[in-house]
């Protein structure tokens, strides 16, 4: 068996908190998530847990990301189009680069994006949640476009 990655750790911890059963499987979904920089979708992570364990139903991956995200343990991010991707590496809210083409996700973290959290807390509102996304072509879209 791997070893649990920290943030593997903290997931389950929650899980436990909360009450849960930590069943194999949801250590598959934890695993999935918390180590997955790429934010994958439902059906990544179903196919991720499924080939370890094939009995695992897609409603289990559905009730398992929920519980999470409703911890605050994994952010979803929505592309528009009706599919949803998990990022369960960073759960706080961070801007993402999205390709509209490949509609591939990264984090866009650090000092070069500076939020006004504070600013608009100022004008009167109390913010709980924030999400700021950027909609672009990825290199590699970018190099196709041109071939």
């Amino acid at each position: 068996m791997l070893k649990q990655t920290a943030r593997e750790e903290n997931m389950i911890a929650r899980l436990k908190d909360e009450g849960y059963h930590i069943t194999p499987q949801r250590v598959a979904i934890v695993r999935a998530l918390a180590n997955n920089h790429e934010h994958p979708s439902v059906d990544q992570i179903y196919t991720q847990v499924k080939a370890d364990f094939p009995m695992t139903s897609l409603a289990t991956i559905y009730k398992t990301i929920t519980l999470l995200k409703e911890m605050g343990e994994v952010l979803e991010i929505s592309l528009g189009d009706g599919t949803n991707h998990y990022d369960g590496a960073i759960p706080e809210p961070h801007p993402h680069l999205i390709c509209v083409q490949c509609q591939r996700i990264e984090d866009l973290v650090g000092p070069a994006v500076e939020l006004p959290i504070q600013k608009v807390e100022h004008n009167g509102y109390q913010i709980l949640s924030y999400r700021l996304d950027f909609f672009g072509l990825c290199p590699q879209c970018q190099k196709s476009r041109t071939n």
